[in-house]
């Protein structure tokens, strides 16, 4: 009875460091994406920078809309979707069993929160997200590093349902099982 005390407190104790480890990284991407379009307002609104001649440039961009353009001018529609995407991921986050098996999965919902908070950021206090990115090889749209994550993190996460936890009921049951021995 003693060894499994021991074991919940131990299995507790990794479980905060790793809470904590995942709100630094999450303040962190933040910070990166707020700083980079702090960056972008001051040094890029009245001329470009090219990094890569005809390839990839700074170009600052003020985006009233969603990904692509879509939706302009719909800021309290994506806002709203966006704080309920976050209570979600927020749910899902903590839901998952904080063992081993599903960190990377926690990670990947960290990165997609981030970015989408991001975002929100700048549509609660700009009404526009800044954008500054752009691959001008392509004539792709212009980014941010918000939207890097969430790219990213979608990616990943498809990555995660398809072929890491394809088989669920598996997942599921080793997550009841794993919540069964930390609750004894």
């Amino acid at each position: 009875m003693e060894r499994n005390r021991s074991d919940n407190t131990h299995e507790l104790h990794r479980g905060s460091k790793t809470n904590l480890i995942f709100a630094i990284l999450f303040v962190f991407l933040v910070f990166i994406d707020q700083a980079g379009k702090r960056a972008a307002l001051h040094f890029l609104r009245d001329s470009d920078i090219e990094l890569i001649p005809e390839v990839l440039e700074l170009h600052y961009l003020e985006n009233k809309g969603a990904a692509w353009g879509m939706m302009q001018n719909r800021t309290w529609i994506l806002i709203t979707v966006t704080a309920i995407v976050l209570i979600v991921i927020a749910f899902v986050f903590y839901r998952l069993s904080k063992g081993n098996q599903f960190r990377f999965l926690r990670f990947c919902l960290v990165l997609l929160a981030a970015g989408a908070l991001g975002n929100l950021i700048d549509r609660i206090m700009n009404h526009y997200v800044i954008d500054f990115i752009y691959v001008s090889l392509i004539d792709f749209p212009v980014f941010n590093f918000a939207d890097c994550f969430v790219c990213i993190s979608a990616v990943l996460i498809l990555y995660c349902i398809l072929f890491r936890y394809k088989d669920l009921d598996v997942v599921v049951q080793a997550q009841e099982k794993e919540e069964t021995v930390q609750h004894k």
